[in-house]
């Protein structure tokens, strides 16, 4: 059972190396106080997934400064303002992204900018799912892959959280959505948020089974394995492979023959919403306003995956690490 911090210090789940996800440790912090334009939130909820469990084992291309506390996708309320903190009042139910981490946590600092409130409906759980995984899959299908209404899309990875969001986006967007997925219970998960063919990835006779559904106009990829090539091949002319990330490869980065792109008038395309973040912040809230607008409108309803206590911080990054959740794995605080 967690004990709570005092009201001059906090819990939190940190580490001094990070060699191994058993370095986690459940500390007393001193409580941060905000200052300028931060914000201090009282989290409820912090996504974690496969790249939370990356970096904080040290295996992403970014690694963070020691000692480290996980976590950069949170929700919860406003407990306290620094003196330039605009638009936001204590006890407003926002959701925000820490970059250097945090989330793991009672509390936080973030910044107003980065801050956004939610709608009333919208679940603490359901809010640590949206800032990363819808944006991946707003700004990907949109803005990088150019998605038409009518156009057919396959969604690798379907019933992961980013996969997941893919396709109820695709939906949203008008596409008609082939979701790939490795078991029956995860293609059956993908059914039910709107997905409308299914496609199991076993390497052997994959490409007839999909020829049987039709052609593919994007391919949305944050799986990029043993399949990458030959959907790569799927793609009807002008067809646009959007790679979000690397999750099924074992290691190794995919490589394609350049003469496909030109033979297929297809393009590869990365979806980088890091990136996104920090060269278009601009864009990257505008598009976060839409996502909270459509669910604000009951257009868009974001799912949550398994949800772990914060007692079982090192549970919830070892299960994001196995790839066999179901939409996006939640840590809750209470």
């Amino acid at each position: 059972m967690v004990v709570h911090g005092s009201e001059n210090s906090m819990k939190a789940f940190q580490a001094q190396s990070l060699d191994s996800i058993n370095d986690y440790k459940l500390v007393d912090l001193p409580a941060p106080e905000p200052t300028g334009g931060e914000l201090r939130i009282a989290i409820k909820a912090c996504g974690v997934g496969y790249v939370d469990a990356l970096v904080a084992l040290g295996r992403y291309q970014v690694k963070p400064p020691l000692p480290y506390v996980p976590g950069i996708e949170v929700a919860g309320v406003v407990d306290a303002l620094g003196p330039e903190a605009k638009g936001f009042k204590v006890g407003d139910r926002v959701l925000a992204m820490g970059v250097g981490g945090g989330g793991f946590a009672e509390q936080g600092l973030f910044s107003a900018f980065m801050t956004m409130k939610i709608p009333d409906a919208l679940g603490f759980a359901e809010a640590a799912t949206l800032r990363i995984n819808y944006i991946t899959a707003l700004y990907g299908l949109r803005d990088r892959g150019q998605l038409k209404a009518g156009e057919r899309v396959l969604v690798f990875g379907a019933a992961g959280g980013v996969g997941i969001a893919a396709v109820q986006i695709a939906k949203l967007l008008g596409a008609d959505v082939i979701a790939a997925a490795s078991t029956e219970e995860k293609r059956a998960f993908a059914k039910a948020h709107g997905a409308d063919h299914l496609i199991d990835t076993n390497p052997e006779g994959w490409r007839d089974r999909l020829k049987a559904i039709g052609k593919v106009d994007v391919v949305f990829d944050p799986v990029c394995g043993p399949l990458f090539e030959v959907a790569f091949r799927s793609l009807a002319w002008k067809g646009r492979h959007l790679v979000i990330g690397f999750a099924g490869g074992g290691g190794k980065i995919p490589a394609l023959p350049a003469n496909l792109t030109l033979m297929k008038g297809s393009a590869l395309i990365g979806v980088d919403v890091r990136q996104y973040t920090i060269f278009q912040t601009a864009e990257y809230n505008a598009t976060l306003h839409e996502l909270l607008a459509m669910i604000a409108e009951g257009r868009l309803a974001p799912v949550a995956g398994k949800r772990f206590s914060f007692a079982e911080a090192r549970a919830a990054m070892q299960f994001a690490l196995t790839g066999q959740g179901l939409g996006k794995t939640v840590l809750e605080i209470p």
